[in-house]
């Protein structure tokens, strides 16, 4: 199973990035994360559509498509979603069809505050119903005070944050499965 974990954030030393690289070591057996940055879509303009769908906004259409489960990694910014992250689900949702209809997606993200990111993944799981995506439920990652969640290595300082990551991998890859054995069921009996 491939599961794309996307970060939406584009800073160097970004929290959401770090985590995605954090679960990478915790997904099941047989199970791949690669992770996706945002860094080559640009800014959304009906007039660049136009003229053709960007090769990086196509590159990450292909990416999502070709995934058997999504993982958002969402930073917060001003109590909602950066504005990468909306740029580039904007952008997926021009490219044709709709690339997360049906699809298992998770969300976690990393933020220095207190909440950790609860707000931003509110308006993320809002955003999403457009997109028809199949967002996984529980359980929830919010990973509060990012700054000190990775130890020297970059894998995750506590024991307690590795375990709802690793139990949130688990319930995607079960869930994509889940969605996978229905719709294999459904094709067959028509």
């Amino acid at each position: 199973m491939h599961i794309l974990g996307i970060s939406g954030s584009l800073r160097t030393g970004s929290y959401n990035t770090k985590a995605l690289k954090a679960a990478q070591s915790l997904v099941p057996a047989g199970v791949e994360l690669d992770i996706y940055t945002l860094h080559d879509i640009p800014l959304y303009n009906a007039d660049v559509e136009k003229e053709g769908i960007p090769a990086s906004v196509a590159a990450f259409r292909e990416a999502v498509v070709a995934a058997d489960a999504v993982l958002i990694c969402a930073p917060e910014y001003n109590y909602s979603i950066s504005g990468v992250l909306k740029n580039a689900l904007d952008w997926l949702s021009r490219s044709g069809g709709k690339p997360l209809e049906g699809k298992a997606v998770a969300i976690m993200g990393a933020s220095p505050g207190r909440l950790g990111t609860v707000r931003a993944q509110y308006h993320l799981r809002q955003v999403l119903v457009d997109f028809e995506a199949c967002v996984l439920n529980k359980p929830e990652v919010m990973i509060a005070k990012a700054h000190a969640a990775f130890d020297e290595i970059g894998s995750f300082a506590d024991e307690r944050t590795a375990d709802i990551v690793q139990r949130q991998l688990q319930a995607l890859v079960d869930f994509a499965g889940l969605l996978e054995r229905g719709k294999a069921t459904a094709s067959a009996s028509v």
